[in-house]
């Protein structure tokens, strides 16, 4: 039967094309776990970052700087 082997191609057509998919969102989700590692590392590197500097800033005894430079600076 010539019709049940059209249909058993597009099946197996069907099954390939789903492990591929299926590799690519797998593939997809591991490069979003890396970055949003990164990003997590990112964000405390910040957070110590902006620590040190209000640090750094309190024991020299500059206040930041609430205004803006006049136009003409």
């Amino acid at each position: 039967m010539p019709e049940d082997n059209a249909i058993a191609a597009r099946i197996e057509q069907l099954e390939i094309r789903i492990t591929y998919q299926d590799e690519t969102i797998e593939a997809l989700n591991q490069t979003i776990m890396e970055q949003w590692q990164q990003i997590d590392r990112l964000k405390r590197q910040l957070t110590q970052l902006d620590a040190r500097l209000q640090e750094a800033e309190s024991r020299s005894g500059a206040a930041p700087q609430s205004e803006p430079p006049p136009p003409h600076y």
